[in-house]
């Protein structure tokens, strides 16, 4: 029984289980890839394959600690934290939701238990933005209610109409209207926009009509969010495909922008948690100086 335990430690700390389990981990991982239904199966192999690779370098950093240069013994410990930071990160989840601009909800699909839950916060859809690639339009010129001038160019760029500078700011696709700012030689007086809002400071005789414009192409979106919990507000600011807004270790990332039948947008929201990424990268950095140092060593020598 003795002898039976002590081969059992033996071979725990050997390298040749070292180098069974990295192809096997590799081929289980590849595997996950192409199968969808075993997936549950495969992934606690892939669990248990990870874990002996745990026992496997602690027990032979252990064994070894007093022969181990302090390189290889800073990128053991490394290697060592980056695992257990990814079995922490067993412990986070990802949900995703649907939410309609100007909406809220409170439950959200988690994928490791495929169904809904409560989130334990609101998450309130306050506005969608969207930022195009410069848009041709073309611009009619009125005074007086008649017809004068007609002008084609892009948002962003400038016409010149008598004394006056005119700006086209931007295209609000919704309300079909631009927005406009009006200049009197270097002068800026004010602004106005095709639906008949004005803002001057002196008077002004013209007003503008949006004649046609090209579908625009969008160069980048973002939403404005707010979290409440109890009618409380606990956050709020924007989030963007690479750029979350995080509250208590959640990050709340914008994925998608769709729009339904009659034209109402509404954004995909992809929350993660995972408890475990500092932890990994440390471990990382541990390596990564552990590399360094070793490199330097050998050039030395």
């Amino acid at each position: 029984m003795k002898r039976g335990l002590l081969w059992i430690y033996d071979y725990l700390l050997s390298r040749s289980l070292m180098m069974i389990l990295l192809p096997l981990l590799c081929l289980m991982l590849m595997t996950t890839t192409f199968t969808e239904e075993a997936g549950a199966v495969l992934w606690n192999i892939i669990r248990a394959l990870l874990a002996l690779m745990v026992i496997n370098l602690a027990l032979c950093t252990l064994r070894r600690i007093k022969t181990l240069s302090a390189p290889a013994l800073i990128m053991h410990i490394g290697v060592f934290a980056s695992f257990i930071g990814g079995g922490i990160s067993a412990f986070g989840f990802v949900a995703t939701v649907n939410v309609y601009e100007g909406d809220s909800t409170e439950n959200v699909y988690r994928w490791d238990l495929k169904r809904d839950v409560p989130l334990g916060v609101e998450i309130n859809v306050k506005k969608l933005n969207e930022e195009y690639y410069p848009v041709p339009l073309k611009i009619g010129v009125l005074r007086d209610g008649e017809k004068i001038r007609l002008f084609t160019l892009k948002t962003g760029e400038k016409f010149a109409l008598e004394n006056y500078l005119i700006q086209v700011d931007s295209l609000d696709i919704k309300s079909q209207s631009m927005k406009l700012s009006i200049f009197n030689g270097d002068n800026y007086i004010g602004y106005t926009d095709t639906t008949g809002v004005i803002q001057m400071s002196e008077h002004f005789p013209y007003e503008f009509k949006l004649v046609s414009y090209m579908d625009p192409v969008i160069k980048k979106t973002w939403v404005d969010l707010v979290l409440s919990k109890g009618g409380k507000i606990v956050a709020e600011g924007r989030t963007e495909v690479n750029s979350p807004l995080e509250w208590q270790g959640l990050k709340f990332y914008h994925t998608a922008t769709s729009r339904d039948l009659y034209g109402n947008p509404f954004i995909g929201i992809q929350i993660t948690r995972d408890p475990g990424t500092p932890v990994t990268y440390f471990g990382f950095c541990l390596v990564g100086i552990g590399g360094t140092i070793y490199f330097f060593r050998k050039i030395r020598t």
